[in-house]
């Protein structure tokens, strides 16, 4: 992926969802463009125009700190997005040698990471890499799922299912929100490691194949993946809301999902159930 595109597309459209008046500049009845002026944004950030020009071209190598936070501060970045524009600055500043050697390699997952799936036998989980694909499920998540996770499908990748599989709109009760934040994940992964192929590849399958991803991709919105509440469609038990927690094993570049429910609630019951 173009870094400088990525660092220009952005910018411009973090700046183009800022009203003045919230900024605190004055109102002005004609405006020829959305949102903030490329030197609203430099004046607010205190940095020259032409300055804020050039980053807004992709030329983001060699930025200091103080000014990332600044225009971060500016265009009232989230956490995920001034996280995204930090990634997006250091590989502008790094060697084409340094990103290649970065290229993620096949993973497999450790005994000690399969043991520890199986042994969380009250709680759905999985284990998935930064492209989503789901590499290893415990049996309770398997059932969980409906038959959309086997075995033999590993690896399963989940933005295919979310956004090329017609049994998703009915999984995932909160489709449109499910979508969004798997986007937002693969674009945050984008901006981390822009020579991965398969990851490369993967957005250009989406893209060419799904417009609501296509749609999405373009709005270059970032998200976390931390907790999170799904309701999900089960055969046996019906509707059922859980609680997604992400937890990463950064050793192995890997996160582990998974799923709990209330204390006392109905969800509780029915992963009992699925549980028996």
């Amino acid at each position: 992926m173009d870094n400088r595109r990525e660092i220009s597309e952005f910018l411009t459209s973090r700046r183009a969802r800022l009203r003045p008046e919230a900024s605190g500049l004055p109102m002005q009845d004609r405006r020829r463009v959305p949102g903030l002026k490329r030197e609203e944004v430099a004046l607010l950030a205190g940095v020259s125009v032409d300055y804020y020009a050039r980053l807004e071209r992709g030329h983001l190598g060699g930025v200091s700190a103080a000014v990332l936070d600044a225009i971060a501060d500016t265009l009232r970045l989230d956490e995920a997005e001034r996280r995204h524009l930090r990634d997006l600055a250091t590989i502008a500043a790094a060697p084409e040698r340094t990103l290649r050697s970065r290229q993620r390699r096949s993973v497999t997952i450790r005994p000690s990471v399969r043991a520890l799936l199986a042994g969380m036998t009250g709680v759905p989980a999985y284990v998935r890499d930064a492209r989503m694909d789901i590499l290893a499920a415990n049996e309770l998540c398997r059932t969980l799922y409906d038959g959309i996770l086997r075995p033999e499908g590993a690896p399963f990748n989940l933005a295919r299912f979310v956004f090329l599989d017609g049994r998703a709109h009915g999984f995932f009760l909160d489709w449109d929100d499910v979508a969004d934040g798997t986007v937002g994940s693969l674009r945050a992964e984008a901006g981390r490691n822009p020579l991965d192929k398969p990851l490369t590849d993967l957005v250009g399958e989406l893209s060419a194949r799904s417009h609501p991803f296509a749609t999405r991709w373009a709005q270059h919105n970032v998200r976390l993946h931390r907790t999170a509440a799904k309701r999900l469609r089960n055969s046996v038990v019906g509707d059922i809301e859980l609680t997604g927690e992400a937890l990463e094993l950064p050793g192995d570049d890997l996160t582990l999902i998974a799923y709990t429910a209330a204390s006392g609630s109905t969800a509780e019951d029915k992963l009992a159930l699925l549980a028996r």
